[in-house]
């Protein structure tokens, strides 16, 4: 990829799909909140996970397979015209990931949320997705099955010759009938030349319809003692990560019972703990490069060849920022909760809570650009955090050439940039079948939720009562919240997720 300002114009979205859509009024259930997705790596699969620990696989099925399942090559070839067909899915299956459980031995209940998927590639066409809990990671195989039932069965009471040799020898006796050279009984050789070829036919068999199946293949389990955030597999197609609040672990696909700690930030006093791991990613090209982001705004680049434990000789992508005046929340803001690769290895996108950025990998100081998605709420900072909206982890995504850039928002708005292209605003629209409307609604108080981030800050509700600003008052609605999204390898294509919904659309 080479970022340059060579596109023609910013690209005018559409709206393409809808699955999952709640009527007006309609109440949804937490489990059925969506919380994962990602496309797979050809963008014919869709996989999304939600809180009731279900994973739904969605697959491409448009106009271009149609053509070529009813024309032959030279027909198509035949043909004058050309179809650009946006991608089109459909519900493929959906399986049973994870069930809530118990940890006796911590007195903890571990939820059945799906906290993330990722695809495997295989050589052999098979579908292997990874997805994981808080503390369970499993390896699924999907496969397409065409069970065959009996159409039409043959009424002739003869059978095969050599079956009824068997038959004729094991369960007949007393019978002293004379035998032919090649072994049969002489009754029998006159039956089978008396029969006609109409007579000897097989049984029919008729398709009943394609099923599809998941299958545990692996379960790699009891290795991370916090939650666990995020997985990446590795380009080699043997490996992968899984990354918690303080320890990444080096899993091999074939290997459950062991893994290897690569990362470990757990001081030996917690009181010293000041960033946790928030994310962690491996690159694209390279399987030896890894990056990790934690919760002060750094992104770690390792090289695992330097040595087994890589917490130290990192390279670190950080924002200066120091012109700007630090406040209470300035290292909250900070936090990155999502980084993704571009496809070239070079670029590097990364999202907190106030900007979406974009690096190069071998500029440490800076990143190339700045979206800005939040800045209208930052003088409502205070009362983000009293209804602890501001700790909220937006994702976020590139296209398959690294010119385009999307993440969420609060009232489900999607925001999409491109780079060089279109103003800085970029494009804002609702996740609905209208993207064109926006809604503006009063914020909504939530749960306070506790994690480990926490105890790297400090902070506690008293010291902060003297900041608030007495307003509530806020032109979002904080309970609708677009947090996860991907972008079609292939094409500009995007799925997001708005609770329970999922939208899809097109340029």
């Amino acid at each position: 990829m080479t970022l340059s300002t060579d596109s023609s114009s910013s690209l005018q979205w559409k709206f393409s799909q809808a699955f999952g859509e709640r009527a007006p009024g309609e109440d949804v259930q937490d489990i059925d909140m969506i919380s994962a997705m990602e496309f797979e790596k050809s963008g014919d699969y869709l996989a999304v996970g939600d809180r009731g620990g279900r994973v739904v696989v969605f697959e491409r099925k448009d106009e271009k397979d149609s053509l070529n399942q009813w024309h032959s090559r030279n027909e198509l070839e035949q043909l004058d015209f050309t179809t650009i067909q946006h991608p089109i899915f459909h519900y493929k299956t959906e399986f049973q990931s994870h069930e809530p459980e118990f940890d006796y031995l911590r007195s903890l209940e571990i939820e059945e949320k799906i906290n993330k998927v990722r695809w495997c590639a295989t050589p052999n066409g098979s579908l292997f997705i990874l997805s994981t809990n808080d503390k369970t990671i499993k390896l699924w195989k999907v496969k397409d099955h065409k069970p065959k039932k009996v159409k039409e069965l043959n009424p002739n009471p003869f059978v095969h010759s050599e079956n009824v040799l068997l038959a004729e020898s094991s369960f007949v006796s007393g019978q002293d009938k004379p035998s032919v050279a090649n072994g049969y009984a002489l009754e029998w050789t006159e039956k089978i030349d008396n029969m006609s070829p109409s007579q000897d036919t097989h049984a029919k068999r008729a398709n009943i319809g394609e099923t599809v199946s998941a299958r545990c293949r692996k379960v790699y389990a009891h290795a991370h003692d916090y939650n666990i955030n995020s997985i990446s597999n590795n380009s080699d197609g043997e490996t992968f990560v899984s990354a918690d609040d303080l320890r990444i672990n080096l899993w091999n696909l074939e290997i459950s019972d062991q893994c290897f700690n690569i990362i470990d930030m757990k001081p030996s006093n917690m009181e010293d703990l000041t960033e946790v791991i928030t994310a962690a990613e491996f690159h694209p090209i390279h399987c030896n490069l890894l990056a990790y982001s934690s919760s002060r705004g750094f992104i770690r680049l390792v090289d695992l060849r330097q040595s087994a434990i890589c917490d130290h000789n990192a390279r670190i992508l950080q924002h200066g920022e120091s012109s700007g005046l630090k406040s209470f929340f300035t290292e909250i803001v900070s936090s990155i909760s999502d980084i993704k690769f571009a496809s070239d290895g070079r670029h590097l996108l990364s999202r907190d809570y106030m900007n979406l950025k974009l690096w190069d990998i071998r500029m440490e100081t800076s990143p190339v650009a700045i979206f800005k998605i939040h800045e209208h709420l930052r003088p409502k900072l205070c009362d983000l955090y009293n209804n602890d909206a501001i700790f909220d982890k937006f994702e976020c995504c590139l296209s398959g050439y690294g010119l385009h850039f999307a993440t969420g928002s609060y009232s489900n708005l999607l925001r999409i940039f491109s780079y060089g292209v279109g103003s800085e605003e970029g494009i804002t629209m609702e996740a609905s079948r209208n993207p064109n409307r926006k809604s503006h609604l009063q914020a909504a108080p939530k749960a306070r939720r506790s994690s480990i981030s926490n105890l790297t800050r400090g902070f506690s509700r008293q010291a902060n009562e003297n900041l608030s600003s007495g307003s509530n008052e806020l032109s979002c609605n904080l309970s609708s919240r677009l947090l996860h999204l991907a972008w079609h390898p292939t094409t500009n294509f995007i799925a997001c997720a708005a609770g329970n919904s999922l939208y899809m659309y097109y340029a």
